[in-house]
């Protein structure tokens, strides 16, 4: 794990990929507002994420299934996947080196699911963002691009790795695109030429949704970069959620609509006036709390725990008196549910009895704690076994970890 528990891409990516200059205005100046370039204070600013030998790996040494690898030719498009996926729907892995010798960028996607430091990258991105981060590889000959000029419907940070890539930066046909709005080379006007520049092994570039852009492989060695995609909840995700809560509470939204409405001859007068009145009430009914606590769970729900050693760790005992710390970046909410309570974590929920609330509270709630000291929060409630039961329980969900294990 590095120095520490939590790895520099855990503990503070944005630093880690954008210099702390950059990090510290960008949620609040650069974040969906423009593109953001770091250059590189050393080409191994990036060393041990990815490497050409991984994506070889990889590719030669993985059962890879459809849609695991995608191959782009600028020139002639994405090639058809029949012509390197056989009749199991594999990946052939012959024809992804072939197709590769004869120019065309080999994607890699969801990589995080084959190289650690990835994961351990959308983590600390998840808990800043609060949104699920994937990252993509891209591999492209030399002389080669990818891809033509197009926008992207989610905010991206390109790491390049190694060799170079030469990039242009152009107009925004499209605000702030919905994750299904996809580009369309005959709506979307490419726009003047905003900035032109080469990025180089050690360089980060950030670019928000719907910003025109392409890039070609300059010099004569292969380029090789990670694509860490955001894909973010909008505000009008939280208003579909909070409109539907409203209805449970709101008969009139869950009338039906006029008997014929869709027919040719259907008079709308009245249902413009209906949703007027219908818009009022969502206006003084509508509520923060319940459709952010669903899209809350939901996300925690579909992480992964930071649970690193914990296998290894399990017949270690812990010592009454052995701090534990609580892991700020391990996401969990803490909820009643009937006469117990509810813990949401990653991968699902769990669930534990009303005399357990104190010491979850205590322990989830943050700040460093000992078991003998959630003994005594147990106040008689929970035997001294069950307590330690249960923060054995916390720490398999990485909510917990010992204190001299790091950070």
């Amino acid at each position: 794990m590095g120095d520490g528990f939590l790895t520099r891409w855990q503990g503070d990516p944005l630093s880690a990929l954008l210099g702390t200059e950059n990090s510290a205005m960008f949620l609040d100046v650069i974040f969906e507002r423009d593109f953001c370039l770091s250059r590189a204070p050393a080409t191994d600013r990036f060393a041990g994420l990815v490497t050409l030998a991984d994506v070889d790996r990889i590719v030669t040494g993985t059962d890879l299934k459809d849609g695991d690898i995608v191959l782009a030719n600028a020139g002639s498009g994405h090639t058809d996947a029949g012509a390197y996926v056989d009749g199991g729907g594999f990946i052939d892995r012959a024809a992804i080196a072939r197709f590769y010798r004869e120019g065309a960028t080999v994607i890699v996607n969801q990589a995080q699911r084959f190289l650690p430091a990835l994961g351990q990258l959308c983590q600390g991105m998840e808990h800043i963002f609060s949104c699920h981060v994937q990252t993509n590889l891209y591999l492209t000959p030399p002389g080669q691009q990818g891809f033509a000029t197009h926008f992207d419907n989610h905010d991206v940070f390109v790491i390049q790795v190694e060799g170079e890539k030469a990039w242009r930066l152009l107009g925004v046909p499209l605000d702030l695109p919905f994750r299904g709005e996809k580009f369309d080379s005959t709506a979307h006007a490419s726009g003047e030429l905003r900035e032109e520049f080469t990025l180089h092994a050690g360089d980060c570039l950030y670019v928000p949704r719907g910003m025109m852009h392409d890039a070609a492989t300059s010099g004569d060695a292969p380029s090789l970069h990670i694509t860490v995609g955001l894909i973010n909840k909008t505000w009008a995700d939280l208003l579909l959620e909070a409109v539907a809560e409203a209805a449970l509470r709101l008969p009139d939204l869950r009338s039906s609509l006029p008997p014929g409405f869709a027919r040719g001859d259907f008079d709308r007068t009245a249902a413009r006036t209906t949703l007027t009145n219908l818009l009022q009430q969502l206006a003084a009914n509508v509520t923060l709390d319940p459709a952010l606590d669903l899209l809350i769970d939901q996300h925690i729900r579909s992480r992964a725990a930071l649970n690193a050693g914990s296998l290894m760790d399990r017949a270690r005992p812990i010592a009454p008196d052995e701090p534990l710390v609580r892991v700020a970046e391990a996401a969990a909410r803490l909820a009643r549910e009937g006469d117990g309570w509810c813990l949401i974590v990653p991968g699902g929920d769990a669930d534990f009895p009303a005399e357990a609330g104190a010491v979850l509270a205590r322990a989830v709630g943050g700040g460093a704690c000992t078991l003998a000291e959630l003994c005594v929060v147990a106040g008689g409630q929970m035997s001294d076994d069950a307590v330690e039961d249960l923060t054995r329980r916390l720490m398999d969900y990485g909510l917990l970890r010992r204190a001299a294990m790091g950070n």
